[in-house]
C-alpha cells in the first residue's frame, strides 16, 4: 500500500503516478554506478526538499532495493522495472542524446483502481517504463483539476529484443485524444521532434526543456522563454524529471507560469551534476523556499490574478528572482566536488551541510547487483 494515501485533505495537495526504477549508468561499457530512478523519485525528492505536500502511487517488484519516504505498492512475483543507460565519452551533447536507455524488465501497470478516489489540486502523470495507461490517465484527469505530463509517460516504445527506448509520434501514442483535458505537457527538446508544437499549445500548455539553454513556455496565446543556469554537466539522468518537479512546486506555491519554470531550471541544472538521484544542500534549500515566497508576495502586490488559473505573462521582478536564484545556487553547491565520469569520488560534505535525505540512495541489501550482466565495474561512488 502506499503511505499516507488516504492522508486528510490539505492544501494544494499533489498526487504523482509513477513507478520507482532501478537505474544502472554505463559508461564505455564500465558501470559507474546503481542508483534509484525514475521520474517518481526525482520528483518526490524536490517536493521534499521544498515542503511541498504530494501523495505518490508507484509499483515496485519484489526485489526492490531502496528505502523511500513514500512506500510503493510491492507487486509480488515481479521484478522492479530496471533501465540500463549507456554512456559514450565519444558522444558529448547537453540533453539526451549521448546515452543509449535500455528496459531491462518492467513492474505492472499502474492501473485506475491503485489511484485515489479523492479529488487533488494537482496531478502528475511520470511514467517512464510504459506503466501509465490510458485508463489510469483519463482517471487521473477525473480526480486531479490540472494534470501535469511527461511526454515521455505518452510516446515511448521499447524494442522487443532488446528494451532499447524508442518513441512513437504523440498522435500515433493513443493519448492524443485526453491533450485538452491536460494542463500542462512537458517534453525534452528531443521529445518535442514527435509532436506538432503548433498544433498542440492549442490543445494544452506546452513546456520545452533545451537543457542548457534553459525551456520555453508555449501556449494558445503566447509563447515564453525562460533562461538557464549554468551547470557543469556530469549526468543528464532525471534532468527533465527535476525541472519538472521544481516547476510544479513553484506553481503550488503561487508563482507565475515564468517563475515557475525558473524554478524548474534551477533544479534541473542542480541534476546534471551529480550522477543519479542528487542531494541538495540545506541551506540552498533554505535559500530557494525564502526566495520563493519572497517573489510570491511580490507578485500578490504588483499583479492582479483576476480569474486566471496561472498567469503565463512575465511580472516585473523576474530578472531579478533568477539572479536571486543563481546567487543561491553560486554561494551553496549541492556537493562540494561531485565525482565526474573519469574520476575517483572526492568526500561528501558533513551531514549538516547536505539535506539528510530520506531515500536511501545505496541499495537496503548489497548482498547481489540489479546489474544482470557480466560487466566490468569501477570503484566511482554514487551519491553519499
Amino acid at each position: 500500500m502506499v503511505r499516507d494515501r488516504n492522508q486528510p485533505n490539505s492544501t494544494h495537495r499533489v498526487l504523482v503516478s509513477g513507478n520507482y526504477c532501478h537505474d544502472v549508468l554505463i559508461k564505455d561499457g564500465v558501470v559507474l554506478a546503481e542508483t534509484l530512478g525514475g521520474a517518481a523519485s526525482f520528483i518526490s525528492n524536490v517536493f521534499d526538499g521544498l515542503s511541498v505536500p504530494y501523495n505518490l502511487v508507484s509499483k515496485v517488484g519484489s526485489d526492490f532495493a531502496y528505502s523511500v519516504p513514500r512506500d510503493p505498492i510491492v507487486v509480488p512475483n515481479c521484478k522492479t522495472t530496471l533501465f540500463h543507460a549507456h554512456f559514450d565519452s565519444g558522444v558529448d551533447g547537453d540533453g539526451r542524446q549521448d546515452r543509449v536507455l535500455k528496459r531491462v524488465s518492467s513492474c505492472d501497470p499502474i492501473k485506475p483502481s491503485d489511484l485515489p478516489e479523492s479529488g487533488f489540486d494537482f496531478g502528475m502523470a511520470v511514467g517512464v517504463g510504459g506503466e501509465v495507461t490510458v485508463e489510469t490517465m483519463e482517471k487521473l484527469l477525473e480526480i486531479c483539476n490540472t494534470v501535469f505530463v511527461d511526454i515521455q509517460a505518452l510516446i515511448r516504445a521499447f524494442d522487443g529484443v532488446d528494451g532499447t527506448v524508442k518513441h512513437v509520434a504523440l498522435k500515433e501514442s493513443g493519448f492524443f485524444h485526453l491533450l485538452p483535458r491536460i494542463g500542462f505537457l512537458k517534453a525534452s527538446a528531443e521529445e518535442a521532434l514527435f509532436m506538432e508544437v503548433e498544433e498542440v499549445r492549442k490543445l494544452c500548455c506546452v513546456v520545452v526543456t533545451n537543457g542548457r539553454r534553459g525551456c520555453r513556455v508555449y501556449w494558445r496565446d503566447g509563447e515564453v522563454e525562460v533562461g538557464p543556469f549554468p551547470t557543469n554537466q556530469v549526468d543528464p539522468t532525471g534532468a527533465g524529471d527535476s525541472f519538472l518537479g521544481g516547476f510544479v512546486a513553484g506553481l503550488v506555491n503561487g508563482l507565475t507560469v515564468p517563475d515557475a519554470a525558473l524554478l524548474g531550471n534551477l533544479f534541473g541544472s542542480l541534476t546534471v551534476g551529480q550522477i543519479g538521484l542528487p542531494k541538495f544542500d540545506f541551506r540552498l534549500l533554505q535559500g530557494a523556499r525564502e526566495e520563493v515566497q519572497r517573489r510570491k508576495m511580490q507578485c500578490v502586490n504588483c499583479c492582479e490574478r483576476k480569474d486566471d488559473k496561472f498567469r503565463f505573462v512575465n511580472a516585473a521582478g523576474h530578472e531579478q528572482f533568477h539572479a536571486s536564484l543563481g546567487v543561491a545556487k553560486q554561494t551553496t553547491k549541492c556537493l562540494a566536488h561531485e565525482p565526474q565520469w573519469d574520476l575517483p569520488s572526492s568526500p561528501p560534505k558533513s551531514t549538516e551541510q547536505v539535506v539528510l535525505c530520506q531515500y536511501t540512495t545505496q541499495p537496503k541489501s548489497l548482498t547481489g547487483s540489479v546489474y544482470e550482466e557480466a560487466i566490468k565495474t569501477v570503484n566511482v561512488e554514487s551519491k553519499p
